[in-house]
């Protein structure tokens, strides 16, 4: 009888906490879609022009070996931008953890592949999240307003969260890639999503600021 009551217990708390969580993906999935939404482009013609365009980091390869289709469209996307001189210059921002793993170096020789002067590419080593991609593009890049670059649900987070923040950023938003390959990107988004309001609530600070750099023409 007394494990019977233990274990209706535990079944009734495990919904009350299914619910609760559910509540809040929702509702935060909601209000950072629509405070982002009409400060994203797909357009070239449409957007604003910027000095600096910021692109967030991805890994260049996927577990298979495969090009990371995140990856390519994201550069193509500031290619795009850059020879339409909507951006002057080229932040790159990612994780550079390990000496073998290089987000921003990677993303940079693709840029000058693509014919982007490496002089006007500056490398953010320390983006190891978009939290902190987007803030150290104000505290050591010194900008105010900036234009990120990335898929639109992740424009949607970076954008809220640069607004939170009093930075003026806008977003243009690279092709996406098909259901099917993206489904586990899209679930991790909205925990993603989550973490942005803990984030917030608690005073969270980039893992770590540094040196001003100063975007200037060469």
């Amino acid at each position: 009888m007394k494990k019977n009551k233990t274990k209706k217990r535990f079944i009734v708390w495990f919904v009350l906490f299914f619910m609760v969580l559910a509540s809040l993906l929702y509702f935060g999935n909601k209000e950072i879609k629509e405070k982002s939404a009409k400060f994203i482009y797909s357009s070239k013609e449409l957007i604003k022009p910027n000095p600096v365009g910021l692109i967030l980091g991805t890994s260049k390869y996927l577990a298979t070996g495969q090009l990371n289709p995140y990856f390519k469209n994201r550069i193509d996307a500031a290619v795009e931008l850059f020879k339409a001189r909507k951006i002057k210059y080229i932040v790159v921002s990612g994780d550079n953890h390990e000496i073998s793993y290089n987000e921003p170096i990677r993303m940079k020789k693709e840029l000058v592949k693509s014919g982007v002067p490496d002089s006007l590419i500056y490398l953010d080593y320390a983006g190891f999240r978009t939290f902190d991609s987007v803030i150290r593009c104000r505290e050591i890049f010194g900008q105010e307003s900036f234009t990120i670059i990335s898929q639109r649900f992740h424009l949607e987070r970076a954008i809220y969260i640069s607004h939170h923040f009093k930075i003026n950023a806008i977003g243009f938003e690279a092709k996406d890639v098909g259901f099917s390959m993206g489904i586990q990107t899209r679930i991790r988004e909205y925990f993603a999503r989550l973490k942005v309001f803990i984030d917030i609530y608690t005073g969270e600070k980039p893992h770590f600021l540094g040196e001003k750099i100063k975007i200037s023409n060469p």
